[in-house]
C-alpha cells in the first residue's frame, strides 16, 4: 500500500511556438513570436498520479490547442502584448475547467526589429538586431616554395546567423507535383531565414587585397541583402527563397567588383498556418493569421554566384 502523498504538482505544454501576424488595410504588418508553456494544477489531478485516473486530465495537446485558438479569436491587441495574452489563457483555463485551480503561462517572445530603409520603417519586413556575426578567412601561400619570394593570398570574407523574416511577398508555387506531393500552393505567406553569406576576392595579391575597403564590402553586402529581401521586386515577381537568393547576389556583385564570387545558405524557417477547421475557424491561405513555427526539418537553399568569366577583373 502506498503510503506517499503529493506535495504538489502541475503539468501541462511546453515550447508552444505561435505566431500572430496583425495585417491593417494600409499595408502595415505587425508580428508576436512566441514560446509558451502552460501549466495546470488543482487537487482533481492528484487521482492521475496515484491511481492512473485521468478522467479528468485535460490533454496537454488540448492545452496546446487552445493556445492558439486564443491567438486567433482573442483582439489583437491581448495578443500582440505577452502579458495580456498570457494572462488571457491562464484565465481561459481556470475558468472553463472548474477543476482547474491554477495555470500558470509563462510566454517568453522572439523579438523582431522592423528594417529600415531611408529612414523609414519598412511594413512587412523584420531581422534580429546584432545577431550576426561578421568573419574572415585569409590563406598566404607560397606559389614556388621554399622561397618566399612570390605569394599569393586567399581572402574570403562574410557574416552568418543574420535573420531575417517578412510576413508576405514570398510564395512557393508551380513546383514539380507526384504521388509524394503533400504541400500546397503557397501564394502568399511568411518567409524567414536565418543568412550565411560569404564572398571571395577577385585579386590574389596581398598588397592590392590591403587596400581594399573591407569595412565598406561587408555592410554593402549586408544592406544588399535586406534590401533584396524586403524590396527588389525582380524578389517579388517569382518570390521563392531561390530567387531572392539570386538577386542578393547579383546586387553585391554589380556594387563591388573587388568580389569575384559569392556563396549563401538560407534555411527556409517555416511558419506554417495552424489548420483551425475542426475549432470551426478559417486560417489558411488568405485566411491565415496564426502560425505553428517549425524548426525542423527546414527547406535549405544553397548557390554561389559568380561572374561571367569575361567579367572578371
Amino acid at each position: 500500500m502506498e503510503n506517499s502523498i503529493i506535495k504538489s504538482q502541475a503539468y501541462g505544454k511546453n515550447l508552444v511556438r505561435v505566431v500572430r501576424v496583425v495585417r491593417h488595410a494600409d499595408g502595415w504588418q505587425e508580428i508576436a513570436d512566441y514560446t509558451v508553456c502552460c501549466l495546470l494544477s488543482g487537487k482533481e489531478f492528484d487521482s492521475s498520479y496515484t491511481k492512473g485516473d485521468n478522467k479528468l486530465v485535460v490533454a496537454t495537446d488540448s492545452q496546446k490547442n487552445t493556445v492558439f485558438y486564443l491567438a486567433k479569436t482573442l483582439p489583437a491587441e491581448k495578443v500582440m502584448t505577452p502579458e495580456l495574452f498570457a494572462a488571457e489563457i491562464a484565465s481561459f483555463m481556470v475558468n472553463k475547467y472548474a477543476h482547474v485551480t491554477s495555470c500558470q503561462v509563462k510566454i517568453i517572445t522572439k523579438p523582431w526589429e522592423r528594417m529600415r530603409f531611408d529612414n523609414k520603417s519598412h511594413p512587412h519586413s523584420f531581422f534580429r538586431e546584432g545577431k550576426e556575426a561578421r568573419w574572415t578567412e585569409a590563406v598566404v601561400s607560397k606559389t614556388n616554395p621554399p622561397s618566399a619570394s612570390s605569394l599569393s593570398t586567399s581572402l574570403v570574407s562574410g557574416f552568418y546567423d543574420l535573420e531575417v523574416l517578412k510576413t508576405t511577398n514570398s510564395s512557393f508555387v508551380d513546383f514539380w507535383r507526384d504521388e509524394l506531393t503533400t504541400l500546397p500552393d503557397m501564394p502568399d505567406r511568411v518567409l524567414s531565414t536565418k543568412v550565411l553569406c560569404q564572398w571571395k576576392y577577385v585579386s590574389s595579391d596581398l598588397a592590392t587585397l590591403q587596400q581594399l575597403p573591407f569595412d565598406a564590402i561587408y555592410a554593402g553586402a549586408k544592406r544588399n541583402t535586406l534590401d533584396a529581401f524586403a524590396n527588389d521586386p525582380r524578389a517579388w515577381v517569382h518570390a521563392s527563397v531561390q530567387s531572392t537568393l539570386y538577386v542578393m547576389a547579383d546586387r553585391i556583385l554589380n556594387e563591388f567588383a573587388a568580389v569575384d564570387d559569392i556563396y549563401y545558405a538560407l534555411p527556409n524557417i517555416h511558419y506554417f498556418p495552424f489548420d483551425m477547421s475542426k475549432f470551426g475557424l478559417k486560417n489558411l491561405q488568405q485566411d491565415a493569421e496564426v502560425y505553428m513555427p517549425l524548426a525542423d526539418p527546414s527547406g535549405h537553399i544553397t548557390a554561389t554566384i559568380s561572374r561571367p568569366a569575361k567579367g572578371k577583373f
